[in-house]
């Protein structure tokens, strides 16, 4: 039987149910049996719980016979960094990200911060925790706590000119996670290396009984603090993160929500200037914009499977500089291809400087080029039926089919792609079009009516 807080790739589940301390320290002991790190290093969020889970990681770590370098509240990609500064064999991040405020969880990689693979290492993991595996006989290990956060941010800051960033004025908004005090570090670096910029704080102070809601900005009911914020201060722009800022999320100087898949075009064009030639691996949900900006920017576009996992071994095989997918996930190959919530804002800031033009200017032409419908989630009782049915409607137009992930069809001037998800009977459903708003409507609602028939 599956123990219910190992998901896909990750550790997450109910606190006192699925997830509890001695379950976390069962996940340490495991960690170090069969990654056999030497060293591992654990950081966690602000979460009521992460402090005794990321101890009691600690401790069936150190029985198992493993070094530990705690390096306390922090973001995820901060245990990415972390892990390779330190020359680790593993990390582990206590966090649940966005998740409701009664779970917690794990996020776990191995050496240089890579992933763990789910039908290998992950799998193992979840059957010693499974069989109630005892640590080896052997010396426990040693732990220590460190801070690798200076290091961290002359790394972030690697990817920018800090002396191009002048007279700019930016919202940010951790949402009471644990983004503020990793923030503050690298805007005080920003002021030392040149940079004047002026930084409003909103919901700044990391607090895990989160007064302001859970930090999770990919929701709309939970984007009008910033973007009210924005309008009311004046900003260029404004930034939100999630609860472990490994995805960060910009507001135009309107407050106008910027969607991920404009985002990733940006960042790929910004990088182009930077890296000319580059690869850029994107995710096929939406994809036209991104192609586009790649092309005419002497690039190659790269699809991906959807997924971390998916990114960063695609990324790794093409060498690719830069990788994103539409839920604001942003990786860099020279942040270990990992995911970052920081290194994407800079870029931004960096590219609005240089370009003069204001963030709605730069995302607006895109969306006009290329509307899209968002991602659309249905549950459905039968989600290959229901993707069957969306496939045969549309044969008679004779679309260009992709399998790569779920169903890809693609038309003269629309494209969709529908995608069932791998934990629940949910299908997805993005669709995009050619500079035609009209077309987005009438085709987003004809595949809405086929799936709406297999609605549970």
């Amino acid at each position: 039987m599956r123990l219910a807080c190992f998901k896909g790739y990750d550790i997450r589940g109910r606190v006192g149910e699925e997830l509890t301390a001695d379950t976390c320290r069962a996940i340490g002991r495991a960690f170090s049996m069969v990654m056999q790190p030497r060293t591992a290093v654990i950081g966690r969020d602000v979460r009521a719980t992460s402090k005794e889970f990321a101890a009691a990681l600690a401790e069936g770590l150190l029985e198992s016979g493993t070094d530990v370098i705690d390096i306390g509240l922090c973001g995820t990609e901060e245990v990415y960094f972390a892990t390779a500064h330190y020359g680790a064999g593993g990390g582990l991040m206590v966090t649940a990200s966005h998740n409701p405020i009664h779970y917690n969880g794990i996020k776990l990689v191995g050496r240089g911060a890579k992933p763990i693979p789910p039908d290998g290492g992950f799998q193992e993991m979840h059957d010693h925790v499974a069989a109630g595996s005892e640590a080896p006989n052997g010396p426990h290990g040693v732990l220590r706590h460190d801070s690798p956060r200076a290091a961290y941010v002359d790394r972030v800051l690697s990817f920018i000119d800090p002396t191009v960033l002048q007279g700019l004025h930016i919202l940010v908004n951790p949402g009471n996670g644990c983004a503020g005090p990793t923030f503050d570090a690298i805007a005080a670096a920003l002021a030392e290396r040149g940079a004047n910029i002026t930084f409003e704080r909103l919901h700044h102070q990391p607090d895990g009984k989160f007064p302001n809601g859970i930090p999770n900005p990919l929701l709309p009911e939970n984007r009008p603090a910033t973007a009210e914020a924005v309008k009311t201060v004046g900003a260029d722009f404004g930034v939100a993160w999630d609860g472990d800022f490994d995805r960060c999320f910009l507001f135009d100087e309107t407050g106008a929500f910027v969607d991920g898949e404009y985002l990733v075009g940006l960042l790929a064009q910004a990088f182009l200037l930077k890296v000319p030639g580059a690869k850029i691996v994107h995710d096929p949900r939406i994809m036209w914009n991104t192609q586009e900006l790649v092309a005419e920017a002497g690039g190659e576009a790269v699809a991906s499977l959807t997924g971390h996992v998916h990114v960063k071994s695609a990324m790794r095989q093409v060498d690719a500089v830069y990788g994103g997918e539409m839920s604001a996930h942003h990786y860099f190959r020279d942040f270990m291809y990992c995911d970052s919530g920081m290194i994407p804002w800079l870029l931004i800031a960096e590219h609005i400087c240089r370009t003069g033009q204001p963030l709605s200017e730069l995302i607006g032409e895109r969306r006009e080029a290329y509307p899209s419908s968002g991602e659309i989630n249905f549950r459905v009782t039968d989600p290959d039926a229901a993707m069957r049915a969306v496939e045969a409607a549309l044969a008679d137009q004779s679309p260009e089919v992709d399998r790569m992930d779920g169903l890809g069809l693609a038309f003269d001037d629309w494209r969709l792609n529908l995608r069932r998800s791998a934990t629940e009977p949910v299908l997805r459903l993005n669709v995009e079009t050619r500079g035609d708003r009209d077309l987005l409507k009438r085709k987003t609602d004809e595949v809405t009516g086929i799936i709406r028939t297999f609605e549970a």
